[in-house]
């Protein structure tokens, strides 16, 4: 009888100690998921507001033949690091030949190009062109080419900003540069090709 009370609490003594390692183990993850959404939310106020991404590249030919190219979104295509990714995209244009209020809108079925518009805001020959990029739910942006002369041609600065609104958009901002960087380089390298022409 002895022998069976003094085994019955051991184990209600071993069921309490297991029951506070539980509870603790319990507060534990509980402050740990409250301290993550702290630095989460907190950090996001700390990060920029806008993504930006930038490229320059050299080009031996002048700021107006360069000009010429990124300044008509006809010509989009012989530089677009995208355009290659469907050649069965859809383009269609809308506004004057040139100048402000130019846009071209695009439909693909390939999720890597998508559907969207760019709209020419800005035209100042030969130096910058800006136009607001519309991907529908997606979001907007602007695209902004700066050119200068630069030797015996031009230096071509080609930028994207876009706003960063609510706490997740802030945090992927952070990614923006690697994502699009590369295709930003690439679209360089081919309008220097392009440019270069005789």
């Amino acid at each position: 009888m002895m022998n069976g009370a003094k085994s019955e609490r051991v184990e209600s003594r071993d069921r309490r100690a297991e029951g506070g390692h539980v509870l603790k183990f319990l507060k534990f993850l509980f402050y740990l998921v409250v301290t993550v959404a702290i630095i989460i939310v907190g950090g996001s106020f700390l990060l920029p507001a806008e993504a930006v991404v930038t490229r320059s590249i050299e080009i031996a030919a002048p700021p107006d033949k360069v000009f010429a190219i990124v300044g008509d979104l006809n010509r989009l295509p012989e530089y677009s690091p995208w355009a290659e990714l469907d050649p069965n995209a859809k383009y269609a244009y809308e506004g004057p030949v040139t100048g402000v209020g130019q846009k071209m809108s695009w439909t693909s079925q390939n999720a890597d190009v998508g559907s969207g518009s760019q709209t020419i805001t800005e035209y100042d020959p030969p130096r910058h062109v800006a136009s607001e990029l519309d991907f529908g739910p997606m979001g907007k942006a602007t695209a902004s080419w700066d050119l200068e002369p630069s030797g015996a041609g031009t230096k071509a600065t080609w930028g994207f900003r876009s706003r960063l609104d609510g706490i997740a958009p802030r945090w992927f901002g952070l990614m923006f540069d690697r994502w699009i960087g590369a295709d930003y380089e690439k679209g360089l390298a081919k309008l220097k090709t392009a440019a270069e022409k005789p």
